[in-house]
């Protein structure tokens, strides 16, 4: 039998780079292509006694049918905590439990846009994301990075020329593929520049706990004085992705479109993964906490930056991130970048990700990859900078 697919569906492909990264399977593969926290990170035993302690003492709450919004007690505390951020406004803004940060951005881009509006997002950007506002039909118009985050002049020179603009997506803490962090002042700037042309900012901050150099900087969030940001979180980074717990803060009009879109696609969030989330962030010391596992990535982050300085080619040049999970390394111009990572898998037996995985439209030219250095242990780090060190070197020096 043949199908018909919706227009929803029928432009969307496998991706060439998934031949690529079948490899990963490869259990003599180093893989740096993860995106997954550190195992060492997960608070197994608090989650083990929380979910003991919960299915003994009270079983219907963990697997009866809840609301929507989600658990009302996690929620309180997130707002609470949030608002000392200037993360949520009581006046202005509600909040939304969902399964996992993806499904907010999801649910934002299905609230707010039509097929054929317009998204623009940080090129390059986080493919989850990517693909849902492709399964949405809009058109996609990325924004080039510098040191500091997104180009202002060029963003509004994106904002002029489409109209049909509905929504900014953008990563201002340790972006998804670059680790890049947004300045102040960029921060800023894309909210008067979405003042001025009525959009919408998604703000998406799953990474921000995870700083381990230089000092915070407010979230665009914290300057959403009309209600034009949709401020989305996680806990995927901060206790466990497997939990699969996020959350949305955003004026009360959008979050009820959200909550009436989910009812329509999941009902609501795993209600025993919210209880777990609710104790952790009440009966934890949060501080202690984050403060071990930013010595988790930071300890990670300096050794793949060491080792690659040590190894790679001089022509290769690389991201420094002060948070996160990733490091974004960009090739000499001229090179052939997906042959250099089809060679880095298959003969040397090191997985990274091809930089086109994040870009608008896969070919788009770029000669860059991204590394993550959460996920390997540490001998995998040293190894397998080792080897692409010597691939880099026999193709560029």
């Amino acid at each position: 039998m043949s199908f018909n697919f919706s227009n929803k569906v029928s432009g969307l492909q496998p991706s060439a780079i998934r031949e690529i990264l079948k490899f990963t399977s490869d259990p003599e593969v180093i893989s740096f292509a993860a995106g997954n926290p550190a195992p060492e990170a997960f608070p197994a035993d608090f989650v083990k006694k929380t979910s003991d302690e919960l299915l003994s003492s009270n079983p219907v709450l963990a697997l009866q049918y809840s609301i929507t919004e989600g658990y009302t007690p996690l929620r309180d505390i997130l707002k609470k905590r949030m608002e000392s951020q200037n993360c949520f406004s009581s006046e202005r803004d509600e909040l939304i439990i969902t399964s996992g940060a993806q499904q907010s951005v999801e649910l934002a881009c299905k609230v707010l846009c039509n097929e054929g509006d317009t998204v623009i997002c940080e090129d390059p950007s986080f493919i989850g994301s990517l693909n849902s506002f492709r399964s949405y039909n809009t058109n996609l118009v990325g924004i080039e990075q510098e040191d500091d985050g997104i180009n202002l002049e060029k963003l509004e020179k994106a904002l002029k020329e489409n109209k049909n603009a509905k929504m900014i997506y953008v990563i201002p803490n340790f972006q998804n593929p670059t680790g890049r962090t947004m300045s102040w002042e960029k921060r800023k700037g894309v909210y008067e520049l979405a003042h001025k042309y009525d959009v919408v900012i998604v703000e998406d901050n799953p990474y921000g706990d995870l700083r381990f150099a230089g000092k915070d900087i407010p979230s665009i969030k914290s300057i959403d004085t009309d209600g034009r940001v949709v401020y989305v979180g996680s806990f995927s980074k901060i206790l466990a992705p497997g939990l699969r717990v996020g959350y949305s803060s955003a004026p009360h009009d959008i979050i009820q479109k959200m909550v009436v879109c989910k009812q329509v696609s999941d009902v609501h969030s795993n209600i025993w993964a919210q209880v777990i989330c609710e104790r952790f962030m009440a009966e934890c010391d949060l501080d202690a906490h984050f403060a071990k596992l930013r010595d988790i990535y930071r300890a990670k982050c300096t050794l793949m930056l060491d080792n690659m300085a040590a190894c790679f080619s001089e022509k290769i040049s690389y991201t420094k991130p002060q948070g996160g999970l990733f490091i974004w390394a960009t090739l000499p111009d001229d090179c052939d970048m997906m042959g250099f990572c089809s060679r880095a898998v298959q003969e040397f037996k090191v997985a990274v990700v091809p930089g086109n995985a994040f870009t608008m439209h896969e070919t788009d030219k770029t000669s860059s990859f991204r590394l993550n250095f959460s996920t390997p242990t540490d001998e995998q780090i040293i190894k397998g900078c080792e080897l692409i060190g010597k691939l880099s070197k026999e193709m560029f020096d």
